[in-house]
């Protein structure tokens, strides 16, 4: 794969995690709960996370990419984004969001890896899609320990 295309897969990447930590950052600042600024942080710092995940890769060999498997809970496919201004979502409202926002990410990635079949920039962006996998697993456990076990 040529390093250009590499770098700019990359840096698509790291600006798509810069865009949502920037996102909880915001939502962080209208939290009204300690708890709910506490789990904004959290979701900021672990895209931050993907960010320095992302630059590592810049670094690997391509066959060290393999993409992950990834269980899928399935539970952000049979909800619907909160329509809620941001000041007033609460943590079920926050966890949805999250969900449907790593869902987006997973589908852009494995949509982009399907346009450039047997190469391996497709498998560059299917390792990419399965982080967001297991980003949206991590909201969807939440999710199901917290909301679903709750009701």
């Amino acid at each position: 794969m040529a390093d250009s295309t590499v770098r700019e897969i990359l840096s698509f990447a790291i600006e798509r995690e810069k865009e949502a930590a920037a996102f909880y950052r915001g939502l962080q600042e209208k939290a009204g709960f300690k708890s709910m600024k506490t789990m904004l942080f959290e979701l900021e710092a672990m895209e931050m996370g993907h960010i320095t995940v992302l630059e590592g890769l810049e670094k690997k060999e391509l066959r060290d990419l393999e993409p992950k498997k990834v269980t899928d809970l399935k539970i952000s496919e049979y909800l619907v984004t909160p329509e809620k201004p941001e000041a007033e979502m609460d943590y079920q409202d926050i966890l949805i969001l999250a969900m449907k926002r790593e869902e987006a990410s997973f589908r852009l990635y494995t949509n982009l890896a399907s346009r450039v079949s047997g190469t391996d920039t497709e498998k560059l962006l299917l390792r990419i899609a399965s982080e967001e996998a297991g980003h949206k697993l991590r909201f969807e456990s939440l999710y199901d320990e917290h909301i679903l076990k709750e009701n």
